[in-house]
């Protein structure tokens, strides 16, 4: 049996109701002499009962008290079929119907809160990848910058004590001249890479002994600025 109600928010709803009923033994002539259309009767309580609870819920409530309703309605017709001879098996509120507009309306505001949950959800992620990022970047340059720091230590370490042996066996030659002869062997290295990389531009310097000596002592002059030569 179907029945359509305003509830107290102004939303219409349509109310499919089902009710399981059988005549009791002992009271079979009550059942079939006391009430001549028993289906019609039924219905009639249902709808008094749920026109009497119902529209003073609101649709929300409604769905949540679905079962409550029921069994109030159930409660009603087993009191007043008793004395017909019916026994009400059970009472089930099948379907709550609102209006299409309704259902569209909960339907888009249903849509709506788990966008916005999935946004949420989607941001907090991405919030989590840059931190793991940043954090594994600043690890990387961490790294990177221990080792570099180690890589000049050596090198500084190797030239001090090639810079050493050498003055020590080959007499007549200072430090200077020892230092100045790497440096050329490193410059001439250098411009070696250069020229050798297929993806190197076009790098100017000053060439020739005079260019080459002002290289070296700008060079000489840092390393001996450095902390472990000063």
């Amino acid at each position: 049996m179907t029945l359509c109600i305003i509830l107290q928010d102004n939303v219409f709803v349509t109310i499919v109701a089902s009710i399981q009923y059988r005549a009791m033994e002992d009271k079979a002539n009550d059942a079939y002499y006391k009430l001549s259309n028993p289906k019609s009767q039924i219905q009639s309580y249902v709808f008094d009962v749920i026109r009497a609870s119902i529209p003073k819920l609101q649709l929300d409530d409604v769905f949540e008290q679905k079962n409550d309703i029921a069994k109030s309605v159930e409660q009603e017709l087993e009191k007043a079929m008793f004395a017909y001879g019916y026994e009400i098996v059970q009472t089930l509120i099948v379907d709550i119907e609102p209006d299409e507009k309704v259902k569209k309306a909960m339907n888009e505001i249903n849509a709506a809160a788990r966008m916005r949950v999935a946004a949420n959800e989607k941001a907090e992620a991405e919030k989590i990848v840059q931190i793991k990022r940043a954090e594994g970047e600043a690890e990387a340059k961490y790294l990177s910058g221990l080792g570099i720091a180690r890589q000049r230590q050596a090198i500084v370490d190797g030239l001090r004590d090639s810079v050493l042996g050498f003055s020590g066996n080959v007499p007549g030659t200072s430090a200077k001249d020892v230092m100045d002869l790497v440096l050329l062997t490193q410059y001439f290295d250098t411009m070696k890479e250069i020229g050798a990389s297929s993806k190197s531009s076009a790098v100017f310097l000053p060439h020739g002994p005079g260019a080459v000596a002002d290289i070296a002592s700008q060079i000489r002059n840092g390393f001996l600025q450095a902390p472990g030569l000063t």
